[in-house]
């Protein structure tokens, strides 16, 4: 039997990882929270240590920073040293960077906390992709990947009652020292049921897959093009969504928070059973590539036609015609990191997907950027979600006629066999 190392190795999914893959996910909503909850505290902290909005632009976009620069580097240090010790290492550096930051009284003090941030958090889908693909068969990695989605989803959703709750009769710095202190119990829970790593030979290790040798597949580019239109709607939602609510259909506070609550949740619901059909009609015998694709074209189409008939509907029909775009959002974003998994093989899986996101994430400072430029300049919303809704439309021809759902043959792949 080929070792574990081989892009044809088979995999069987084992009982005992169904503990590690909700862990998983529950270490993305982890990850999603940390990251958010400095929007959430921003009014509160440009108040209290009398920042500029210049200089508060700087620590809400300093994450990102870190965090793109590292997916071009990260993903040789998971493939080498294994996804478990990579995860917990990065947990644990971004759970201690979120609790001191409870305790920052200084702009500089929380610029290098938030760019720490960023570093621990840069490991964590590199990892998760790695960990599907070593322990979860083709069959049943549609439900595996949306759970992964989905804990990015509730993220935002918690981070909003969780924190806004905190915040409100606390202070913002009770939002950090607890998130923070919450985080590090996810650690030994991880200790307790991750999988087992896979025996790797040191001629395994000297024959990781390099850079180039992924360059040079096109349907790395195909998956990358179509990583960067989906982070392009979410990111857009994740941003604005509130501010348009406020501004465009004038909702309170209150109802604001409930509006962009039950978003949140149906785009986790909708990736949930996106990925649990998937794998239903690949078991029964349908086309294993047709499936995925079809899942993330459908989805990204649903979501622009949803996107384009909210901006023109009146009050009393737009937030269905956003529930079905956030159901369209969920859908979509299944198959992201399944392809990585798929194509690169559980032997390059953490290098293709780390680079995969570090371009994808370009989204991350283009979207909520531009989209305020169209909002400034037009003065509503319609041409953003215009802009939005063909980015998304692009990223479901792309995952159509840009990919396939086919492991590649690494260059020495027959010598590990």
């Amino acid at each position: 039997m080929p070792p574990a190392s081989s892009a044809n190795a088979k995999i069987s999914w084992q009982p005992s990882f169904t503990p590690a893959l909700i862990l998983l996910g529950l270490a993305i909503v982890i990850n999603y929270v940390d990251r958010g909850n400095l929007s959430f505290a921003a009014t509160s902290i440009q108040s209290e240590l009398k920042l500029s909005s210049t200089a508060l632009g700087f620590l809400l976009s300093a994450f990102f920073y870190t965090y793109m620069a590292l997916q071009f580097v990260i993903g040789g240090v998971v493939d080498r040293f294994g996804a478990n010790r990579v995860l917990t290492a990065g947990l644990l550096v971004w759970s201690l960077a979120t609790l001191a930051t409870s305790f920052a009284g200084s702009f500089i003090a929380l610029l290098g906390l938030r760019l720490l941030l960023g570093v621990g958090e840069s490991v964590a889908f590199p990892c998760t992709s790695k960990l599907i693909a070593q322990n979860v068969p083709q069959e049943r990695r549609g439900i595996a990947n949306a759970v992964i989605t989905a804990g990015l989803k509730f993220g935002p959703a918690v981070g909003a009652l969780g924190a806004g709750l905190l915040i409100a009769k606390y202070g913002w710095r009770s939002v950090f020292l607890w998130l923070g202190m919450i985080s590090l119990l996810w650690i030994p829970a991880w200790f307790r049921w991750k999988p087992l790593s896979p025996i790797t030979s040191a001629r395994e290790t000297a024959a990781l897959v390099g850079y180039l040798q992924i360059f040079k597949q096109r349907y790395f580019w195909g998956c990358s093009a179509g990583h960067f239109c989906f982070n392009y709607l979410s990111y857009f939602l994740l941003t604005w969504l509130p501010a348009y609510f406020q501004h465009e259909r004038h909702l309170s506070q209150a109802a604001l928070s409930r509006a962009a609550g039950a978003f949140y949740l149906v785009d986790a619901s909708a990736a949930l059973f996106t990925g649990w059909f998937c794998d239903h009609l690949i078991k029964r015998g349908v086309d294993a590539s047709r499936v995925r694709k079809g899942a993330s074209a459908i989805g990204s189409f649903l979501a622009a036609a949803a996107l384009l008939v909210c901006a023109f509907a009146g009050g009393d029909t737009y937030y269905y015609w956003l529930l079905l775009a956030a159901a369209g959002s969920g859908a979509a974003g299944c198959g992201v990191f399944l392809f990585a998994q798929s194509l690169a093989g559980p032997r390059a899986v953490g290098q293709w997907s780390a680079l995969q996101n570090g371009f994808g994430n370009f989204a991350g400072l283009i979207a909520p950027a531009f989209t305020g430029f169209l909002v400034d300049r037009t003065g509503h919303y319609f041409s953003a979600f215009a802009v939005t809704a063909a980015i998304s439309v692009t990223g479901g021809l792309v995952w159509i006629f840009g990919v396939r759902l086919a492991p590649v043959e690494w260059a020495g792949d027959s010598k590990l066999t």
